[in-house]
């Protein structure tokens, strides 16, 4: 079965957009939720970010060929898939961030796992809403070049 996947282009700019918007949104409810400079919050979502859009790389590209290799569809997706695939990129995030967490903001592990906990239960669904939008605007082409050869759909 051929199945047409997102080029590497397509998925750094995924993983950007998605970045750039989290930490627009999320630095400002930070400081002033933590009562830190925009500079020391902007700090730590910006290297949290650049953590993130790493594993947020590769976890796509594993997460796509594992779905071909179970023989399922990559597209389209359903909210069970798109809530599956969320929580399980947060979960395997959250073991890079709660150390991040507790030395920048100086928590115990207990309050930086709360952090995470409550961070985890949010971004979830900002990652469902952001998927399913960067899908509808950033279609996969109905021709895709591969090797030496275009797969049509």
């Amino acid at each position: 079965m051929k199945t047409n996947m997102r080029s590497s282009r397509d998925r750094i700019r995924h993983a950007l957009l998605f970045e750039i918007i989290l930490v627009i949104i999320f630095t400002p409810l930070m400081a002033l939720l933590f009562k830190k400079s925009m500079a020391h919050m902007g700090g730590m979502s910006i290297a949290m970010s650049l953590i993130a859009m790493i594993c947020n790389y590769g976890y796509n590209l594993l997460f796509d060929h594992a779905l071909v290799w179970m023989g399922k569809p990559l597209y389209p997706r359903g909210i069970k898939l798109r809530l599956a695939h969320a929580v399980f990129f947060e979960i395997v995030l959250m073991g890079v961030s709660i150390p991040m967490v507790m030395w920048v903001l100086e928590l115990n592990f207990i309050k930086a796992l709360a952090f995470d906990l409550a961070f985890l239960m949010v971004v979830p669904v900002y990652t469902v809403f952001y998927n399913w939008s960067y899908d509808s605007v950033f279609p996969i082409p109905r021709e895709t070049f591969v090797g030496n050869a275009f797969l049509k759909r």
